[in-house]
């Protein structure tokens, strides 16, 4: 059995450095092909020291973490998402940010990806947001590292009641396997009423 905990404070600040190896691994697969590293991850998880809205939703198999899912409150994210959001009839300051959510792939298909977005979606209710956003990088159809088995989250998603806002993406910049240097990325954003 899979225990799934709400860590915030000081006890997410100490899962932190296992949440970054977990994101390194994960995100090294389609659609993300991250190729990870331990001084990015600082600075990238540096968001959820510094927010006092911060919620972080560990998976632990007995002590070891096998999932994590995030969240902040909008404003408290990436300045890169307030220039998309301008565009939003939703206030930044009403909606609840979905960072990551990973999963070691043995763990999966036991229903902790639904426990991940309760845990997050309760923690909006109770910090007074209204709605939930997310986003996902876009990848050309034939990219040629795309996996022939792979199979969109978006079916999961939209049973959760996200939709897709059209013409809302961000961009950001990492280091896909193979590159070089870093290079943008584009990334849809997904959004829900909490009380529809």
């Amino acid at each position: 059995m899979i225990d799934t905990r709400v860590l915030t404070g000081a006890a997410l600040d100490a899962a932190l450095d296992d949440v970054a190896r977990l994101r390194i691994a994960v995100f090294r697969d389609w659609p993300y092909l991250y190729d990870g590293s331990v001084d990015y991850e600082r600075e990238y998880l540096q968001t959820y020291r510094d927010s006092p809205g911060a919620v972080l939703v560990g998976a632990f198999d007995g002590a070891r973490l096998v999932g994590a899912a995030t969240g902040t409150p909008m404003e408290d994210h990436a300045a890169e998402f307030a220039a998309p959001f301008a565009a939003v009839p939703v206030p930044m300051e009403r909606i609840f940010y979905c960072a990551e959510s990973v999963l070691l792939p043995e763990y999966r298909g036991q229903g902790i990806g639904h426990r991940f977005f309760d845990a997050r979606e309760g923690h909006a209710r109770a910090l007074g947001r209204s709605h939930v956003a997310f986003c996902s990088v876009v990848r050309p159809g034939h990219h040629p590292l795309k996996p022939s088995i792979y199979r969109s989250n978006d079916a999961f998603w939209e049973k959760r009641g996200y939709r897709q806002l059209p013409g809302i993406m961000a961009e950001f910049s990492w280091r896909d396997l193979g590159e070089a240097a870093e290079s943008k990325k584009p990334l849809q954003f997904w959004m829900r009423d909490l009380a529809a």
